[in-house]
Formats: structure tokens, C-alpha cells, sequence
């Protein structure tokens, strides 16, 4: 396991618009480690995952990946190191779901090289392990919102970066695939060293899932720490601007709006 953070983030300062998202953040995310980012709508969660992803520049600030800087390589070089889910995630309503899945492994093909047998099984391997499997060769423009949401994750998964960034992945999803989901991810962490960050609404889902959580609270505001520390009552009433109340269950103490 690489001691390098999978990610690094050096004073960066984000901007979308008029909205500060973030002014001097500095952060790394580990191997099998598994964070949090929160905050109200529209207070630029998304825009900052795809600032951390270098799918658009930051204001000041670098964002490194494994010791190098984002700007000094390539997109090939970074579809190699980053997967990463959208909140809106618009899949052709051509092709099957194993064609869709096997664009995870394009990064890694010369051009004009089809897909190996090989790619195929990481692929298959990764809609199993979504409940896909029995759907590959179903056609996408066939599928329910939650399973292209799922379809979007076995993407990333066939893909196999050391670095997941998912932005709302547990969106359009019923509560036991929601949990499933975040189960495997954390386990992709955990048993082979990935880094994931995960932007989420639901404090509960954090909290039960994530070591860290990152919180946005607006202009520019915002903290980061142990999920244990950072998502307390005071943290989440002045996230969302309500009270928050706890409630003990099997897996501990949680906070709900009151």
C-alpha cells in the first residue's frame, strides 16, 4: 500500500460564480481511507469534487495525486488515478450495460485496441457486485434510475483507480442498495487501498460509513475532521439550519433533525 496520500490538497481556494466554496483548504485522503463532504444545496459540493477531480481549475492552490500535481499529467494519466461519478449521470440509451461497463478500461487501451477477456471479467466482476450481472446484456436505454445509477458505479469500479470521487452515488437508490453500496465501497478501501470521497446528504449514511467528513457551510466556510467529531449536534444545525437531535440505535448514537 502506497504511503503517498492518494490526495492532496495545498491552499486551495474554489469559486463558482459569486459562491466561495472554499478559501486555503488543505487535506489529503489516505489509502482506505473513506470521507464525507456535506453541506446545504448549492453550496458548491459538487463544484469542489470536480476542482479536487481537475475536471475544472481552481482559483488558487494545487490538488496533487499520489505526490504529483494534477496539472503535469495527461487526462489519460489521470483517468488512470481518478473514477469518478457525477450527480447527474446521463448514460447513452444506446449499447448494452457490459459496453457501458467495459469504457471503464479505455484509459488502459492503446488506440484502436478492443477490449480483452480479461476486461471483460473485471467488468462482469464489477456489475455482480452491483447486482448487474443478470442485466449485461440488457440494453441501457432499459434501465430503471437506480440501476443506471448503480451501472455508473460499475463504470468506476471496472475502471479500478486508487481514487473513487462520487457525487451523490446513493441517489435514486431505496435503502438496501443504498447501504449495499456503501458497504462495497468501503470495503474497496479497506481491502485494497483505495481513497474514496463521497458527496452525501444524509448525515446518518456519513456517519455510519465514512471516517472523515469534510462540512461546507457556505462563503467559504466550512470544517473537517473524524466523522465522530464533526457531525455533532451544533456541526449539523448550523449545516442545515435546524436542530438536530440524537437517537441511539444498533449502530450507535445518530443525529436526526429534531
Amino acid at each position: 500500500m502506497s504511503r503517498l496520500p492518494l490526495l492532496r490538497c495545498r491552499r486551495l481556494t474554489v469559486r463558482v460564480g459569486e459562491t466561495l466554496v472554499c478559501r486555503e483548504l488543505s487535506f489529503e485522503v489516505h489509502p482506505g481511507e473513506v470521507w464525507a463532504i456535506l453541506g446545504p444545496s448549492g453550496v458548491g459540493k459538487s463544484t469542489l469534487l470536480h476542482t479536487l477531480a481537475a475536471l475544472r481549475p481552481a482559483q488558487a492552490g494545487e490538488v496533487w495525486l499520489e505526490g504529483r500535481p494534477t496539472r503535469s499529467r495527461s487526462r489519460r494519466a489521470l483517468a488512470r488515478q481518478v473514477g469518478v461519478v457525477m450527480q447527474q449521470y446521463s448514460a447513452p440509451l444506446a449499447g448494452t450495460v457490459m459496453e457501458l461497463a467495459l469504457t471503464g478500461r479505455h484509459p488502459y487501451l492503446r488506440a484502436w485496441e478492443w477490449e480483452s477477456a480479461q476486461d471483460r471479467r473485471r467488468a462482469m466482476a464489477a456489475l455482480e457486485s452491483l447486482g448487474l450481472g443478470r442485466l449485461a446484456e440488457r440494453q441501457v436505454g432499459t434501465l430503471s434510475g437506480g440501476e443506471r445509477r448503480r451501472l455508473a458505479v460499475a463504470v468506476v469500479l471496472t475502471q479500478d483507480p486508487p481514487l473513487l470521487l462520487l457525487d451523490e452515488p446513493v441517489n435514486d437508490l431505496d435503502p438496501g442498495h443504498q447501504v449495499a453500496l456503501l458497504e462495497l465501497l468501503v470495503g474497496r478501501a479497506r481491502e485494497q487501498g483505495k481513497g474514496v470521497v463521497l458527496v452525501l446528504h444524509d448525515p446518518v449514511l456519513a456517519s455510519r460509513f465514512c471516517d472523515m467528513a469534510m462540512l461546507l457551510f457556505g462563503a467559504g466556510a466550512m470544517l473537517w475532521s473524524e466523522t465522530g467529531t464533526a457531525l455533532g449536534a451544533a456541526s449539523l444545525a448550523r449545516l442545515y439550519g435546524r436542530p438536530f437531535a440524537p437517537y441511539s440505535g444498533q449502530q450507535g448514537t445518530v443525529w436526526l433533525p429534531a
